[in-house]
């Protein structure tokens, strides 16, 4: 049977700071209540929240402020993590949440697990877009970088993509086919333009009087 409760912050896909919503038990008792993200909807609760709105809602602007401080900070964040992988860019493992925090504490950026936003674990190399929510109204994106090597690592920072060998294969093949496809089509215009100059020439031949030859 779903649990009345009174937020006392904005949770996404909920609602806002002060919204009477319904959810499930669960949910309420494994999150919302002990998080402090809500209380359930008893009539002396909501008037104790009424009581203290003020107070709630200049603490959530002074932890939003702070929240959009850090989140300027990392806006060029980029979160090196180095594993192992096969030529396919698989890894052997994967990258968690916990494995991004501490990446980024490495950095002196503090973040928590339950702040990165990563609906399940990272399982390939290359460039990965994550977003780290300071706020329940502050959500910034960050770069992790999956790489090899820290050389692999600065090559997807600078803008570079990792290609997995049997790409690498199919794209050299490409590009001999054009280069082979190309070649054919040079050859060709050569000999059509020497025949048409052949052609020229003959035609030119004939048409000397007989008593200039």
């Amino acid at each position: 049977m779903p649990m009345n409760v009174i937020l006392l912050e904005r949770v996404p896909k909920l609602g806002q700071m002060g919204d009477v919503v319904k959810v499930k038990p669960g949910f309420a008792r494994n999150f919302l209540l002990p998080q402090k993200k809500a209380l359930r909807a008893t009539k002396d609760n909501i008037t104790y929240f009424e009581s203290q709105r003020k107070v709630l809602e200049a603490q959530n602007l002074d932890r939003r402020q702070e929240a959009e401080a850090v989140g300027a900070k990392m806006s060029d964040l980029k979160v090196v993590i180095i594993r192992q992988a096969s030529e396919a860019l698989q890894l052997y493992g994967s990258v968690t949440s916990r494995d991004i925090a501490e990446g980024a504490a490495t950095q002196n950026v503090k973040i928590e697990r339950a702040q990165v936003e990563l609906d399940k674990p990272i399982k390939a190399l290359g460039e990965h877009k994550i977003k780290i929510h300071l706020h329940p109204e502050v959500v910034v994106e960050i770069s992790v970088l999956v790489a090899r090597s820290a050389d692999e690592a600065e090559f997807l920072a600078k803008g570079g993509r990792l290609v997995a060998e049997t790409e690498r294969a199919q794209m050299e093949a490409a590009e001999a086919a054009q280069r082979a496809a190309d070649q054919a089509a040079a050859l060709f215009e050569a000999k059509a333009a020497a025949s048409a100059d052949a052609e020229a020439a003959e035609a030119a031949a004939e048409d000397v009087p007989a008593d200039q030859k």
